[in-house]
């Protein structure tokens, strides 16, 4: 059986605020394969972002273990982490995150030209199933929250990365058109055999992704 993609082990991280420490993750074991697609829910600062950002790097744990394709992360300096996140790792922020002063297809091409790839078919898929293939000469800033948001996704995925983190990816969308996006990423990220954490507040959102957790006081369980 091959390794996880991802997996944390006995992964607790804390914050110190004065004379006082917070403990956000606690003793929290936890995996994700190739392919996989995971839900993460639970209330504001009940540490849901903290665990994807460890897992891409941005934030280290304060004890435990961070394995990625079975390999121990702890060792890594930035120029490591650097190559995992533009190689293997697409993010889909709620705010977006876009370039600005690029239009639609450099916002999308930027991962790639960091691999140093090209535009390719792959990318045609994404904006045509994302229905932004009309949109590629446009700026950014002239599109619909909606829109946005599918040039996001496109971007996250460009690169075929083999796992993708979501933080409330449609948490700035209406109800409509969040399940749509919902619907389109799980799709592309299946025909990518793209792994998923997704970081949701929204019980519909988290019922596209095959399996739930839920994390309170610091602890992880499996929703049914």
């Amino acid at each position: 059986m091959s390794n996880p993609l991802v997996q944390l082990q006995n992964a607790t991280k804390q914050f110190i605020d004065g004379k006082q420490t917070h403990r956000v993750l606690n003793a929290v074991d936890f995996s994700l394969c190739s392919g996989e697609s995971v839900a993460l829910t639970g209330a504001s600062g009940s540490g849901k972002s903290t665990l994807l950002n460890i897992i891409a790097g941005f934030e280290f744990l304060t004890e435990g273990t961070l394995l990625i394709n079975g390999v121990d992360a702890k060792t890594w300096r930035e120029p490591k982490w650097s190559s995992f996140r533009h190689q293997q790792l697409g993010v889909v922020f709620q705010q977006f995150n876009l370039l600005t002063p690029l239009n639609v297809a450099q916002n999308i091409s930027f991962p790639l030209s960091l691999n140093k790839q090209k535009w390719n078919s792959w990318c045609d898929h994404l904006v045509e199933k994302l229905e932004i293939d009309t949109l590629l000469d446009r700026q950014v800033a002239s599109l619909s929250g909606g829109q946005q948001q599918r040039v996001a996704i496109a971007r996250a995925l460009a690169h075929k990365p083999s796992l993708l983190l979501a933080d409330e990816p449609t948490g700035n969308l209406d109800q409509n058109a969040g399940l749509e996006v919902m619907q389109l990423l799980t799709e592309i990220a299946s025909d990518g055999d793209c792994a998923i954490a997704l970081v949701t507040h929204s019980l519909e959102c988290a019922e596209f992704m095959q399996k739930r957790f839920h994390l309170t006081n610091g602890q992880l369980h499996e929703s049914h």
